[in-house]
């Protein structure tokens, strides 16, 4: 069985049960028969973007996201045609794109998860990136350019 059954799997059974970890949700798609290792379920939970939420007593379980968070387009697709540019300062990148995609870019950005990404703020064709520590400006500034297409110019 292919990887959208398994996909589609996965969400039937988060839509029927509460799921509490990892290795509850590989049995669960053990019992209708597929056998996935750990690296497999983690990258499909990242895919599918389900989310972890605590329910009335307080018990996370997995969740699919809001249906506006699943049509989100990934970074390394919006980049390309929205960014324009960044510049930062100690903590904090601003990254510009064209008019109105701020907030698509900022969604996606979220969405990645970077560990140095400490969160983002997004207006209509700016987006205030927070970073973790300073030291890392540089390297989510290039990452971004990487995946919009931007070349560095050789002088």
């Amino acid at each position: 069985m292919g990887k959208a059954q398994r996909h589609t799997a996965v969400r039937a059974i988060v839509r029927q049960k509460r799921v509490t970890s990892q290795e509850h949700l590989r049995e669960l798609l053990a019992e209708r028969g597929f056998d996935v290792t750990q690296a497999t379920l983690s990258r499909d939970i990242r895919e599918l973007r389900l989310v972890k939420v605590p329910d009335a007593e307080g018990v996370a379980h997995y969740t699919l996201p809001p249906e506006s968070w699943e049509h989100t387009p990934p970074l390394a697709r919006l980049l390309p045609t929205l960014y324009t540019g960044a510049e930062g300062t100690g903590n904090l990148l601003l990254v510009r794109t064209l008019a109105g995609g701020a907030q698509a870019v900022a969604e996606a950005l979220d969405w990645e998860e970077w560990p140095e990404v400490l969160g983002t703020l997004a207006g209509d064709d700016t987006i205030l990136v927070i970073l973790r520590q300073p030291q890392f400006l540089a390297g989510v500034q290039h990452r971004l350019e990487e995946l919009a297409g931007v070349q560095e110019s050789t002088a």
